[in-house]
């Protein structure tokens, strides 16, 4: 230890620092750019490749697991496939007007209106670029809709 700390350095830390992360950034660059080809995600899934875990998954693991299979479509609603029915498309058992996916069941079904206007107010869109997801209030709002409402 004390050879090390007595030894003169070969780079100026501030040197080492700033290269390490121009590296570091390059990689996560790389990785982000090459994902897709070595592992493409499936066409119902329409996120972007990321390095950091999305916001909602801080909100408890029941809840995240339910947000995330919502959002890959691969959810509780009817109208999301299963292994049993990969192309079911049935209309929704609350209200019977569209079929239930999760932007109906989050946005516009009848039978979620009270809560919806509770907890969701402002929010318009769950498309991914969405400010839902990044804004940790409206994703607890969020997650308590889904609780209340069992989606």
């Amino acid at each position: 230890m004390l050879l090390i700390s007595s030894a003169p350095s070969a780079l100026p830390w501030s040197l080492m620092d700033n290269t390490y992360s121009a590296v570091k950034k390059r990689v996560r660059e790389a990785l982000l750019a090459e994902w897709p080809g070595l592992l493409p995600t499936p066409g119902y899934y329409h996120d972007l490749p990321a390095l950091n875990p999305r916001p909602f998954m801080g909100l408890g693991q029941f809840i995240a697991g339910r947000i995330h299979e919502l959002r890959a479509g691969k959810g509780y609603l009817a109208a999301h496939p299963t292994w049993r029915s990969p192309h079911a498309a049935t209309s929704c058992p609350h209200c019977g007007l569209e079929h239930e996916t999760f932007e109906h069941t989050i946005l516009t079904c009848p039978s979620g209106h009270c809560a919806r206007s509770r907890l969701l107010h402002g929010v318009s869109s769950i498309g991914q670029d969405a400010p839902l997801w990044s804004s940790l209030p409206l994703l607890k709002r969020l997650a308590t809709f889904i609780s209340l409402t069992s989606t």
